[in-house]
């Protein structure tokens, strides 16, 4: 409501909705092309999407439409059972989004690491770049002025001037420019018929049986979670920029309701764009959900009121401004060799695993799940470092001198990292016939560790020697007294 009481942050909104409509469109058309159906099945996801979202979603202007990765995952669906499935798969996905938020799946994002959420930003930009070099690839020399022509006026216009956004300048220049000169370059409307027709609302045609769940429910599954991640973690990236707090369960539901109504209005199903949302939120200073909603209505306007009029803007314009949202989505400041050189080996590590994996496998779920695995295996192996067992000089003696008790003193984080080497701190043969291991200073984390204890203790025990655990937190204690002498630690 805010922007309606403001003309300025009024027009902010229009301008930005109305330039991230533009951008929309030849992405659309080019994920549809991926996924091997007419480009009306991405332009329509798109305006339903954004339309929905802007309505039911968490995090207000950021962008859902269709995407790269969800026609990737879909694609093979659509090639061996036809389009009805794809429709199916997307509402079904729709309902699975819902059901996972509604169970708490946005709370896992805390356990993605901060190298992991760089180097997903990092591995989109460098995707997004690449997405562009087909159109740079065998077209008229006139292509790559243009290009540069389009970056220098977003690079330069910004220090001018911010009244009006500098992709849509760029996109108004190089199509008068085209236009006026009779240029001979790639077009919007070279990369496929617009449609000319609004979407209208239908029940897929398929058999409402078992074997149509079976054949649709991997693909909605793999849809669900690929669109939840890249969504929730694109939410995250808009909070930084903006230094707000978005409700993640909420924006879990709404991609689920927005995919859910897109399937019955022909849509190929979607997720939060990295790109648009950056020039929505970052390049054109858009923060309320009427950016996102009149992107998807503008995109409907442009392709059915003005569609001869979108056909004939230059591809070499919408190039330039994805090379704009490419550097301004990539983090300079991580790869810089002044940060390099301070990070820790294993943050750059789990960064580039990351990128590696995202940029090899164009899906970004691969590139998380390979970011987070890393991740957990470099923090395992550098805490289990950190638990240190510290034999404790001991005054009680037995009447002819000999020392009667051995104290040992552990301490640090135990788990099935830190435990595993915990059996070989002890001297068994030379330890007397009373040993206390004294846990005060750690604490029990798993199974692992009370196996490791009971190992310890049974070992002593087959040397005729006793074993005193004293010390342990409550937790520490309840977890030991619940799992010892049943893990089968006899050796």
């Amino acid at each position: 409501m805010g922007a309606l009481r403001s003309p300025k942050r009024l027009k902010t909104e229009v301008l930005a909705g109305l330039v991230v409509a533009l951008a929309l469109i030849p992405e659309a058309i080019a994920f549809s092309i991926i996924l091997g159906v007419d480009p009306q099945v991405g332009l329509f996801a798109s305006f339903t999407m954004a339309v929905v979202i802007a309505i039911t979603g968490g995090r207000p202007a950021m962008i859902t439409a269709a995407t790269g990765a969800i026609a990737l995952v879909l694609a093979p669906l659509v090639r061996d059972h036809g389009i009805d499935y794809l429709f199916a798969a997307v509402i079904l996905g729709g309902l699975l989004q819902i059901a996972l938020s509604l169970f708490g799946v946005a709370r896992l994002m805390r356990f993605i690491p901060r190298s992991v959420m760089i180097g997903f930003v990092n591995a989109l930009a460098i995707l997004i770049f690449m997405s562009q070099i087909t159109h740079l690839v065998d077209v008229p020399m006139l292509v790559y002025p243009l290009v540069a022509l389009g970056l220098v006026i977003m690079f330069v216009l910004p220090r001018i001037t911010t009244i009006v956004p500098a992709p849509l300048v760029a996109i108004v220049i190089l199509t008068a420019i085209t236009v006026t000169f009779a240029l001979v370059v790639p077009e919007v409307g070279d990369e496929g018929e617009l449609p000319s027709s609004m979407p209208f609302f239908f029940i897929p045609d398929v058999p409402f049986n078992l074997e149509t769940l079976q054949i649709i429910a991997p693909f909605a599954l793999a849809m669900a979670l690929v669109g939840l991640i890249e969504s929730l973690l694109t939410a995250k990236i808009v909070d930084d920029i903006t230094d707000t707090h978005s409700d993640k369960t909420r924006e879990g539901i709404g991609q689920g309701s927005a995919n859910f109504v897109t399937g019955f209005f022909g849509g190929m199903g979607g997720c939060a764009m990295i790109g648009q949302t950056i020039i929505n939120v970052k390049v054109s200073g858009a923060r309320t959900r009427i950016s996102t909603f009149l992107a998807g209505v503008f995109l409907l306007a442009l392709i059915l009121g003005l569609g001869d009029l979108v056909a004939i803007i230059p591809m070499a314009a919408l190039v330039a401004v994805m090379i704009m949202v490419s550097y301004s989505t990539m983090d300079w400041h991580s790869v810089a060799p002044s940060t390099l050189r301070r990070m820790p080996p294993a943050e750059t590590m789990v960064m580039v695993v990351t990128v590696a994996v995202t940029v090899f496998t164009h899906n970004l779920a691969y590139g998380v799940i390979a970011g987070v695995v890393t991740a957990m295996v470099m923090f395992a192996r550098r805490v289990a470092h950190f638990v240190s067992v510290e034999k404790v000089t001991e005054t009680d003696t037995t009447k002819d001198g000999h020392i009667d008790t051995r104290i040992y003193k552990v301490t640090g984080e135990l788990f099935f990292a830190s435990s595993n080497d915990l059996v070989y701190q002890f001297d068994y043969s030379g330890d007397p016939e009373n040993v206390v291991i004294d846990m005060t200073y750690s604490h029990i984390w798993d199974a692992s560790t009370v196996a490791a204890l009971d190992a310890i203790t049974n070992k002593y025990r087959l040397r005729g020697k006793k074993v005193t655990i004293v010390g342990l937190n409550e937790a520490s204690r309840q977890r030991h007294d619940r799992l010892s002498g049943q893990l089968g630690a006899d050796h």
